[in-house]
């Protein structure tokens, strides 16, 4: 599958992947971030 052609969430979650492994953050950290950032979003939606 092309990126060009992907689903939005896929080309999302690429380049948050490329983003993250450039910024050089540990792993763990990043994973805690992104918790956070989901719990955030799912309020969100759920408000939404």
């Amino acid at each position: 599958m092309s990126l060009e052609t992907a689903p939005d969430d896929v080309k999302l979650a690429v380049d948050l992947i490329m983003l993250l492994e450039e910024s050089g953050v540990a792993p763990q950290v990043v994973l805690s971030a992104l918790e956070m950032v989901r719990k955030d979003f799912e309020r969100k939606a759920q408000e939404a």
